[in-house]
């Protein structure tokens, strides 16, 4: 009798963890859907000087906290979740000379990358983007944009660069609407970049009861502080 406790007590187990499986996943892996971080005029000033100059990217401020990660979309259990991934751990320059931004780079830790949970986080650092092998993603201006017409009154416009995003060690042209703003004696950027995962040798993710879009979008609020 005591043996078919046991056995009965083995496949009440087993069965749970078949179905929790799902419900752990939606639970405690796929409740992140914070919109992407965009530039925010909520105590902006005025501009204290000329956007020519030499720039550097910086934490920023309460209202625009520099950031960069990813936002994707999955299936899970027939339902439609988002998720967003972010880090702080982001570096960059930027070179503008009549009123003209002629090269500009943004360079982001992978490893730093986060969600809300660690199972998530810790299978997006290895198998999926492989952190230890290709530690940074980045985008590289590779055309001069016009910021001629960037407001001086302390609120944003928005102008479109076009360059080069690197993820996993593979580059591809990318193109992105930014949202510009200068602000004082800062200059502070957002955008997202759509991209087609494979295309950069990335594979999305397929367990069966959850299965993530092949296109997602990469994501940037940079502050900048002139040298």
């Amino acid at each position: 009798m005591k043996k078919w406790w046991i056995i009965g007590g083995a496949v009440v187990v087993i069965l749970v963890g078949v179905l929790a499986g799902p419900w752990a996943w939606g639970t405690f892996i796929a409740k992140d859907d914070a919109p992407a971080a965009t530039v925010s005029t909520e105590g902006a000033q005025a501009a204290s000087g000329p956007v020519d100059g030499q720039w550097t990217v910086t934490p920023g401020s309460e209202a625009n906290v520099t950031a960069a990660g990813y936002r994707v979309s999955e299936v899970l259990n027939g339902a439609r979740v988002h998720v967003t991934g972010s880090t702080d751990q982001v570096t960059g320059s930027a070179s503008i000379s009549d009123q003209k931004m002629t090269s500009a780079e943004v360079v982001v830790q992978v490893a730093g990358i986060a969600t809300d949970n660690g199972l998530r986080d810790s299978q997006f650092r290895g198998n999926i983007m492989d952190a230890a092998t290709f530690p940074t993603a980045s985008f590289a201006l590779d055309s001069p944009v016009d910021l001629a017409a960037l407001p001086v009154d302390g609120t944003a416009t928005t102008v479109t660069a076009t360059g080069s995003l690197t993820l996993k060690g593979q580059t591809r042209p990318a193109s992105v609407e930014m949202t510009v703003l200068h602000s004082g004696d800062s200059l502070i950027a957002s955008g997202s970049i759509p991209v087609t995962w494979t295309d950069y040798g990335i594979t999305p993710p397929s367990l069966g009861f959850v299965t993530v879009d092949s296109s997602g979008t990469v994501d940037f609020l940079v502050n900048m502080a002139r040298d």
